[in-house]
Order: structure tokens, then sequence, then C-alpha cells
């Protein structure tokens, strides 16, 4: 098994080409569930989320292509559903996978779809996914582990009224996929703000839906009877930007970050001021240096866009344990996402946990250690760590960090980083 090796203590200097969005790209690629024309997606990050997303939708008959001296491109085309079933062996890599829940049933009148499963950062239920769609008519039933969806014969998902009793990105994404092809209007209130929500929105928009107020807590969709192929691109990753900006301040170092877009990464951005980094826009990006030896404490709370995301948490923790002072982290989304805490302990830290809530005491230095990769957002804080860490960092279980970060390793390497990965 694969693993990462690194010796903290340089500090990053350089550039640094920030990938499109995997959050973004996942709903883009189901939009080719929803026409029998062409889509065109450009700026595709090369990740396994969208490798399980490709095999997941080849299973039910789209076809896709990379064209040729086209990187980051896909060509998908569905003329036709071939198969309403998406299986467990691939739904259990990748909880996205419920996005062609609401387009199957749009488009096909029936769906079989894996239920998702246990998730290492806590229960994410479907079950807001399933009340919308049986509001928009379909019959729903679970049964061995799989939701199974039906229309009557000739029926189509109608629109609704739906509010959400919790803020749900992924709920408020099928759910516009769905009501797209859906007979009249569809209202969504307490919907997810997110800028991957309007970058789907503008997708589906150009694939001729109507659609209001995306970007919004109310979203309002009229049903078309089809729609049509487009091209589209996807959004640089804000939770990717994030992450090295923050890696910028740990190593009390200076990066600019190719295609981030400040506005998605206020909230980000703010709470990195605040500890004494420095910011810059320009017209490719946006400049980080980090604030010195001695960063300010900063506290937080994760909170749905456009406050400070859970998806970032584990990261800023990391950057904490060199501050000066104690910090504290709320977490509002997640139940279970701490499970990065005792490695970063066993890197030196000083963390307690108590319920949701974090409190993080500065030390003076980090030390390297063997630390073990739980998720996704805690395996790169770890990698951060171990950045401004005295001595040698091995990180075990690293193919979390293959779903969400796009040649992490070599990035880091281009700007200074001792850092490699190896084979075991």
């Amino acid at each position: 098994m694969e693993k990462i090796i690194l010796t903290g203590g340089s500090k990053l200097s350089g550039k640094i080409d920030i990938s499109g969005a995997k959050n973004a790209a996942l709903p883009l690629m189901a939009t080719a569930l929803l026409t029998n024309e062409e889509m065109f997606l450009e700026n595709i990050p090369h990740l396994g989320d969208v490798v399980s997303m490709r095999e997941l939708l080849q299973g039910v008959g789209v076809e896709i292509e990379d064209p040729m001296k086209s990187p980051g491109c896909l060509r998908l085309k569905c003329e036709k559903i071939t198969n309403t079933e998406a299986p467990y062996d691939i739904v259990r890599k990748m909880r996205a996978s419920i996005l062609v829940l609401g387009p199957l049933i749009a488009r096909s009148g029936r769906a079989r779809v894996s239920l998702p499963g246990g998730c290492a950062i806590g229960n994410r239920p479907v079950d807001l996914h399933l009340n919308a769609l049986i509001q928009m008519g379909a019959q729903i039933d679970l049964s061995r582990g799989y939701v199974e969806a039906n229309l009557a014969r000739g029926d189509r998902l109608q629109g609704s009224r739906i509010n959400f009793p919790l803020v749900s990105v992924g709920a408020t994404e099928n759910i516009m996929l769905a009501a797209s092809l859906a007979n009249g209007e569809t209202e969504l209130s307490n919907v997810a703000r997110e800028p991957e929500i309007v970058n789907l929105a503008e997708c589906l928009i150009k694939m001729g839906a109507e659609i209001e107020g995306h970007g919004t807590d109310t979203i309002r969709i009229q049903g078309k009877d089809s729609l049509s192929g487009t091209t589209h691109s996807v959004i640089a990753d804000r939770i990717e930007a994030g992450t090295f900006a923050i890696a910028a301040c740990i190593t009390e170092g200076k990066l600019e970050l190719v295609g981030a877009n400040s506005s998605d990464l206020r909230a980000v951005l703010d709470v990195l001021l605040a500890s004494g980094a420095r910011i810059e826009e320009n017209s490719s990006g946006i400049v980080v240096e980090g604030p010195g030896s001695s960063p300010g404490a900063i506290d937080i709370m994760t909170d749905p866009y456009p406050g400070f995301p859970t998806d970032l948490q584990a990261q800023v923790m990391a950057y904490m344990t060199r501050v000066d002072g104690a910090s504290m982290i709320t977490e509002t989304i997640f139940e279970n996402r701490f499970m990065h805490v005792p490695e970063l302990n066993r890197m030196g830290a000083n963390i307690n946990v108590h319920n949701s809530t974090a409190l993080i005491r500065g030390v003076k230095k980090l030390m390297g250690a063997p630390v073990m990769a739980t998720d996704l957002r805690a395996s790169v804080s770890l990698v951060l760590a171990g950045l401004a860490a005295s001595g040698e960092t091995t990180i075990n279980r690293i193919y979390h960090l293959d779903r969400g970060y796009m040649n992490l390793v070599s990035k880091l390497k281009s700007c200074g980083a001792i850092i490699d990965r190896v084979g075991t």
C-alpha cells in the first residue's frame, strides 16, 4: 500500500494551479442522464471519485470519451438509459452516487440505487432526497439495501413545493436535476447555496432548464419535456485552494493560487487574515503569505456556505496547532469529524475534544511521526502538519487523498516541499 513520506521545515514558495472542483464535477456528470444529446464538460479533475462516477454512468448507458488533446475534458452522451440500477459495488466507493437517483427517475420513470451505507465522518441520511422525490410523485421502497423508485407507466415527476428540514448540498443537487424534467414548477426552500450549486444551475440553464434563485435559499425550477446538450466548465476547487492557502500559512511561506476565486473562499480568507496572514488578489487568482513565526489564535464554527466549510475544518485545525494561544473549533455539520485529532496529537499537538468542540492549544513545534489517514480531509490535514513538523512524517492509507486532491504531491514538491509518494 502506498504512503507519503515528507520532511517538514521548508517554507513553501511558488505557484499552484487550482484544479476543477470534485464537488462540482460529480453532479455535472450526472446531467448527462437528462438528455439524449452530447454533453461536453471541461476542467474535470482526474480523481478517484470522478472515476467512480464515470464507471457508474457507463453502467446505465452513458457513453463517455476523453477527447484527444483535451486534458480535463469529458464527452458524455446518453441516447438511451439501458439500465436503471446503480449497484452496491460502485455506490459503496462514493456517496455522491446517490445523485443518479433523481435523473434516472425523471428520465426513465424508475431507478434502483444502492443505499450509500456508512460514512467515516458521520451520518449522511438520504431521507431528504427520498422524501422530496415522494412529494414529486415517486413511489419509494427500501429493500435489501437498495432504494427502489418508480413512477406509474407514462407518468412524470410532478412539480412541488419542497422545504428541506436541513440544508443539504446533495439533496439540493439531486432534486434540481430531477425537477428539470418534471411536469410544472418546483420550488425548493432552505436549499444549499454553495458555488457548486450555482455551477450546476448554470449548466442546467444552458441545457434549456428555467431556474431562478440559485445562490439563495430558495430555488424555482420550471420543468421541461426535454433538455439539450451543452458545453460547460467546472469551477475551481475552493477546498483545494483553501487547503493550499493554509499550507502557505502553516509553513510561513508564500503561494500564488492560480485560478482560485476569492469570493468563494471569503469565510476561509477572513480566518487566515485574522491569524495575521497577508492576502492579495490579482488577475490570476490570489496570493497568500503566512504570518511568520507568531500567528494569532482563531476561533471558528463550521456552517453551510457562506459560512466556514466543514471540508476545511481539519486543515485549519492543523494550522491552529502552530498559533500563539488557544483556538477553538465547533463542528456543526458532521458529528464525527474529529478523527484526525489523535493523529495530530501523535505529532505533538495539544488538542482536546468535548462533544462537537475542539480546543487547540498552540505548541512550539510539531514532531514528525507515523500517522494514519481516516478520511479525505483528515488525510490532507496530516500532510499540512507534516510540512510544519520537525523531522520525518509518514502518512499511511493515503488512498483517501486520491478521492479529492489531484497531483497533491507534485504540486507541493514544485513549491519546495520535501515530499514523496512511495509504495510499500
